[in-house]
């Protein structure tokens, strides 16, 4: 119950949100990661900074919480063993395992039936040769274990560009994927509480640029029938996952209309930050809500809204000009913490609500555009 304290695995920025909403609805927040001043640490009541592999400071921090959490899947599945041996943990290793490796992943979906690309395991360059000769060119080859924002993934356009790729991998396990020509990115970010209750707050349309997300709108503007598919899969997958916790369902949408599974983020995602202004109960208090076993929030979006990511970028000619994009009253701000900007680092976003999607994506777009136009 509120009051009792929560511990977080990962210390990023998804983290430093759930310590927030946690803390607001009257939680203590301990945080664990190898680093220290981070984005949770910041926020939380204790940081714990120590190497996942460390099993004994492990324990020590599961010791002092009552459950914990991941703000990042790619915590070593010893980690989540030895905090389990101590406090419940949601979602549960077994789901980690299974989310945190592609091919893990991509084999799960298909099994159970989910709508997946064609796929092959990696691991001689014999193999990559027979996976493209049924796959066909072009296909996608990506390392099979922690990778996130594009990284670890390379397109092959031909077979001439297989041996490269394949030498990317750098002796790692890979999966080949069919390239699937998407006319849309599409996301669903739902909960599934202890009691198998399920919420879900509906489709996102997700553009992404250098492989990370550049802006989300909400609704995504889909036709019926798409989106009740994609949230039938996103319930599916929560059930047959027997998952407790904030699940997001990426998928392609095609040109005909047909949707495919990309990836499952075990955790809440960057396209549903908009549901901290836009929706009853945002992403991270339905994770607060799951992780504790209280009843799960309303879902309900007040009004059509839209988020854009601020990436380091934006810091290359100095601090930006947060006065000029804040002028529109529209807009909400939300930094990480992150001391140090780089190229492709998620600084933070920028949120706002408008009468159509179209309204409050210009909003957030000119606002971001504002950061670095300097007044004379």
């Amino acid at each position: 119950m509120p009051g009792a304290t929560l511990g977080v695995l990962g210390s990023g920025q998804l983290g430093r949100m759930f310590a927030l909403a946690a803390r607001r609805m009257g939680y203590s927040v301990h945080t664990f990661s190898p680093d220290r001043d981070t984005p949770t640490g910041q926020v939380a009541d204790k940081e714990f900074s120590a190497a996942y592999e460390d099993l004994d400071a492990v324990r020590e921090f599961a010791r002092g919480v009552s459950a914990v959490t991941f703000e990042f899947e790619n915590v070593p599945s010893a980690t989540a063993e030895a905090v389990a041996e101590i406090v419940p943990v949601r979602p549960r290793g077994a789901v980690l395992h299974t989310t945190q490796h592609r091919l893990r992943e991509k084999t799960f979906l298909s099994a159970h039936g989910f709508p997946v690309t064609r796929f092959r395991r990696v691991v001689t360059r014999e193999d990559l040769q027979a996976a493209l000769s049924e796959t066909g060119a072009p296909a996608v080859l990506k390392t099979a274990d922690f990778g996130y924002d594009g990284k670890g993934q390379r397109t092959i356009e031909n077979a001439d560009e297989a041996d490269a790729a394949f030498d990317a991998l750098a002796g790692r396990e890979g999966i080949l994927e069919a390239f699937v020509a998407f006319e849309r990115e599409l996301s669903v970010v739902a909960a599934r509480g202890a009691d198998g209750e399920i919420a879900s707050f509906g489709v996102c349309a997700n553009t992404h640029a250098r492989h990370i997300l550049d802006h989300t709108v909400a609704p995504a503007g889909v036709p019926e029938r798409v989106a009740r598919e994609a949230d039938e899969i996103a319930r599916e997958l929560l059930a047959e996952l027997d998952y407790v916790g904030v699940l997001c369902v990426e998928l392609f949408l095609t040109s005909d209309g047909k949707l495919f599974v990309n990836e499952l983020a075990p955790r809440p995602h960057n396209s549903g930050h908009l549901t901290i202004e836009a929706c009853a109960t945002s992403q991270f208090e339905q994770q607060v809500r799951a992780l504790c076993g209280l009843p799960l929030g309303s879902t309900g979006q007040t009004r059509p809204a839209a988020m854009a990511n601020l990436l380091g970028d934006l810091w290359h000619a100095g601090e930006p000009d947060w006065r000029a994009a804040l002028r529109d009253p529209r807009v909400k701000l939300h930094l990480y913490g992150k001391r140090t900007a780089r190229a492709g680092r998620k600084m933070g976003h920028l949120t706002a609500l408008a009468a159509t999607t179209d309204e409050a994506l210009r909003a957030v777009l000119s606002a971001r555009d504002a950061l670095t136009r300097r007044e004379r």
